[in-house]
């Protein structure tokens, strides 16, 4: 039997943007004070952009919208990454931080590329 999805807070996909979002916020814990109108902030920003999006895209009426959401929340899973590699190249977050972060970034990644092509389909259907 399939799952039903009754919101945003149902979709997989937005679980594990918020599960990233709070591991950022640990991770992030440790940069030095001079991060943190730099680095810290910007990852931080872009890891709840990710979640924000996907609630916000499912909350509109249309697939098309939802899909146009879904893609900014890719931006931001694409912003977030790069951020990770520059924290970690600059020596602010360590390897074992950023293995683990870029590890949820890919599988999140994986899960947004699934549920646009779903939402896609669906919409071609309609």
């Amino acid at each position: 039997m399939a799952d039903v999805i009754r919101n945003y807070r149902d979709l997989k996909v937005w679980q594990a943007a918020m599960a990233l979002a709070e591991a950022v916020y640990k991770a992030s814990d440790s940069f030095p004070n001079s991060e943190i109108y730099g680095l810290t902030s910007q990852m931080r920003r872009a890891s709840v952009s990710i979640a924000s999006n996907i609630a916000e895209g499912f909350g509109r009426d249309s697939n098309g919208v939802f899909v146009q959401f879904l893609r900014v929340a890719q931006g931001s899973l694409k912003e977030l990454e790069t951020q990770i590699l520059l924290a970690c190249r600059v020596g602010v977050c360590p390897t074992e931080n950023e293995t683990e972060l870029l590890r949820r970034c890919e599988e999140i990644g994986k899960m947004l590329r699934s549920l646009i092509r779903a939402v896609q389909a669906k919409q071609s259907s309609e």
